[in-house]
């Protein structure tokens, strides 16, 4: 496609609010993974220090 302005550019030929809205679910989707994705390992790494030092105790 040829476009002769940032205007028909975003317009993408009439399709543009469907093109742009994926882009920015896909963005809001991946954002949110990254984000649970932390929290995941946050808890998991508190869960593995609780269990090392309730082990470290086990054995005093």
């Amino acid at each position: 496609m040829n476009w002769t302005s940032p205007a028909e550019f975003f317009a993408m030929g009439g399709y543009g609010q469907y093109v742009w809205g994926s882009f920015g679910v896909a963005i809001v989707v991946l954002g949110a993974e990254w984000y649970l994705l932390r929290q995941r390992r946050k808890a998991a790494l508190s869960q593995v220090k609780r269990q090392l030092i309730l082990r470290k105790e086990e054995f005093q």
